[in-house]
């Protein structure tokens, strides 16, 4: 079989939910506070995977402004039970401190690609939810419970309660069927049958370095669960050196000629700091059921390996490629925004050019006007032209390197007090709780007309250069580092941080009257 390098899903897509229909493979993946909420990938052959939709698409189903950094969506779960599909999310509030604000949803559809119904609510009692189809007909959701009280563990276990489909909610007694293992932190359950035992996989570790896949089975769904002979069906947490780190929360799929398959967050760090700049990422492992009814990875250990036989020949050479957008007819796919359900008011599409129209500062939950796609490539190119006439300081258009509120870079044509139009860049540079600037030069004065941008990343360092009509580019400013775009230096370091770096195009208008800067292309060129 051809060989696949991991990740499947390289750049920001994590906690992945798999699901097979026919000869259809759909990843659905966490997209936190970036709107539309959640993405779908597509593959025929488990090798090249296309972005496909996000089914979010509306205030009905989302709304996250004011959601903190990393709340937002998290581990979606994708099933189909032989008649439509079924999207469980959860919508987090807040993160921070003993409570855990996890309000638990499901959105069906006839079609992967919509249209995607009003949501149902669920529950609110923790996160990572997801749905089982048993084979007598009955649903069962499952999500990790929270617990906020001093003198208990927080991750407090899985809870598992019928779903009522004709009725659109739960049923019958809750019961909490899994606590886990010795490692801890429970959580993004998901159930399988197979030969009349139901099978358990779950997270656990966090989301860090300490992160595993953690296997049980029981003959009974609600338990009692048995852990796996190895415990852990994947995991780095043993073994530093290993390319992929941060290995854990994952779902089991088949193919139709009955081979096993896991898709599981992985991170890949760089540099002596261990940063994970392209984000947590999605990877792929073969698995084979054994003798004693367990499911083992092929290789004979839990390691997360960088090659994985598919049946499908891999386009390296197409995702390799330069990206260059227009900005006529829609908003292209590959592009995001931040939290609002409303992006009238923050973008349109005029011209041939995406008109962003400028809100709060950059780094608001609330309503800020920043369109922006993932990093791909640990090396790469991005550039835009904008055109813009500031009036004073507090309104501002540029090219950002972004994160979340705490750390990003960005270069920023603006004006002076007199309207004297100039560009700067300043940074958050790992700024919890302060959120601090840092600016880096001196004001560069530019003439009239459109200005070019570009951000040029080698090897975790940021250059920024500008250019004017044919010119040719300009450096600007000082080597940054591109690594602070990561889980690791967020505001709450790997643990409390789930997003992974984004490049694009902003706009601010701190004095509120709606400041407009056209952009009128964007390339994304991996190097």
């Amino acid at each position: 079989m051809p060989i696949r390098q991991n990740p499947i899903l390289p750049g920001f897509n994590p906690d992945p939910s798999i699901c097979r229909v026919g000869e259809d493979y759909y990843i659905a993946t966490s997209t936190f506070e970036w709107f539309p909420g959640v993405q779908i990938h597509h593959s025929k052959d488990l090798a090249n995977w296309a972005l496909l939709t996000r089914p979010l698409t509306r205030k009905s189903q989302l709304d996250m402004r004011g959601n903190p950094d990393s709340c937002g969506i998290w581990a979606p779960c994708l099933t189909h039970d032989g008649e439509k599909f079924w999207l469980v999310y959860t919508d987090v509030k807040r993160k921070d401190g003993n409570f855990k604000d996890a309000h638990n949803y499901i959105v069906t559809s006839d079609e992967i690609t919509g249209p995607w119904s009003d949501p149902i609510y669920v529950n609110s009692s923790g996160f990572d939810p997801s749905l089982f189809h048993d084979d007598d007909g009955k649903k069962w959701f499952i999500n990790m419970l929270w617990d906020h009280r001093e003198g208990y563990h927080r991750f407090a276990g899985i809870a598992l309660q019928e779903f009522d489909a004709v009725a659109g909610t739960l049923v019958g007694e809750r019961k909490n069927i899994f606590k886990g293992s010795p490692l801890k932190l429970v959580e993004g359950p998901h159930l399988y049958k197979r030969d009349g035992w139901y099978y358990l996989l779950t997270a656990e570790g966090g989301t860090g370095y300490e992160h595993a896949a953690t296997l049980a089975r029981s003959r009974n769904i609600d338990g009692p669960y048995e852990l796996h002979p190895d415990m852990y069906l994947v995991t780095a947490k043993d073994n530093p050196l290993n390319p992929l780190q941060r290995a854990g929360h994952g779902d089991i799929v088949e193919t139709p000629d009955g081979q096993t398959y896991l898709v599981h967050l992985t991170g890949r760090p760089t540099t002596q700091k261990r940063r994970c700049v392209l984000g947590r990422e999605t990877a792929l492992q073969k698995c084979e059921w054994r003798a004693d009814g367990w499911l083992y990875l092929v290789g004979g250990t839990n390691l997360p390996a960088s090659e994985v036989d598919v049946p499908g020949t891999y386009d390296q050479a197409g995702f390799d490629a330069e990206r260059r957008y227009d900005f006529k007819g829609e908003l292209p796919i590959d592009f995001q925004w931040l939290r609002t359900p409303e992006p009238e008011r923050i973008f349109r599409l005029e011209g041939g050019k995406l008109i962003l129209i400028g809100r709060e500062s950059i780094g608001s939950w609330f309503e800020q006007a920043l369109v922006a796609r993932r990093q791909t490539h640990f090396d790469f190119e991005a550039e835009t032209e904008v055109s813009f006439e500031p009036r004073d300081e507090r309104e501002m258009a540029g090219l950002t390197g972004y994160y979340g509120r705490y750390n990003f870079h960005y270069l920023h044509l603006t004006a002076d007090p007199d309207g004297q139009r100039e560009l700067n860049i300043f940074s958050s540079v790992v700024s919890h709780p302060d959120g601090k600037l840092t600016y880096w030069i001196d004001p560069v004065p530019v003439g009239v007309g459109p200005v070019r941008m570009k951000m040029r990343v080698e090897n975790s360092a940021l250059q920024y250069f500008y250019a004017q009509g044919s010119d040719d580019w300009q450096k600007i400013g000082p080597e940054l580092d591109a690594s602070i775009l990561s889980d690791e230096c967020g505001g709450h370091a790997e643990h409390g941080s789930f997003t992974g770096a984004f490049v694009g195009m902003a706009a601010q208008d701190l004095n509120g009257t709606a400041r407009e800067a056209g952009f009128s292309h964007f390339v994304y060129r991996p190097l």
